[in-house]
């Protein structure tokens, strides 16, 4: 089975960040597909380059990029929120005469196009809110 999943909750301000990654962690464990994870509203600060939590607290940036190593899953940020608060991938940052970006990889800009794309082409599209 192909899921896509749909993150709106901050890493750390909200349970969504946390309970959408042991989701994804679960559904690849169980041998499905997670084919894409799409940051939206406050779910955009997951993809910050310089989070830093501290260490009794889990790395939440390092687990999204671990499922997109091992198992080739898209982290994909919706561009208008990440804007909104500050993440910028390279391009942006050019683009808005800004002197660094904030956004890490292998998360990726895109549009809500990408998230009416997942929900249609994927088996599943469960979202995680706060």
């Amino acid at each position: 089975m192909r899921y896509a999943l749909l993150v709106q909750g901050g890493p750390y301000s909200h349970q969504a960040s946390h309970s959408a990654l042991r989701f994804a962690q679960a559904v690849v464990a169980r041998g499905h597909h997670l084919a894409t994870v799409f940051f939206y509203h406050d779910g955009v600060y997951n993809a910050a380059r310089l989070s830093a939590p501290p260490q009794d607290e889990p790395h939440l940036l390092d687990a999204w990029r671990r499922l997109n190593d091992e198992h080739g899953t898209e982290l994909l940020v919706c561009i208008a929120a990440g804007l909104r608060r500050g993440l910028l991938d390279e391009r942006e940052a050019a683009r808005h005469g800004k002197q660094g970006h904030s956004l890490e990889a292998p998360f990726e800009l895109t549009g809500l196009g990408q998230l009416i794309e997942a929900g249609s082409h994927h088996d599943r599209l469960v979202t995680f809110s706060p």
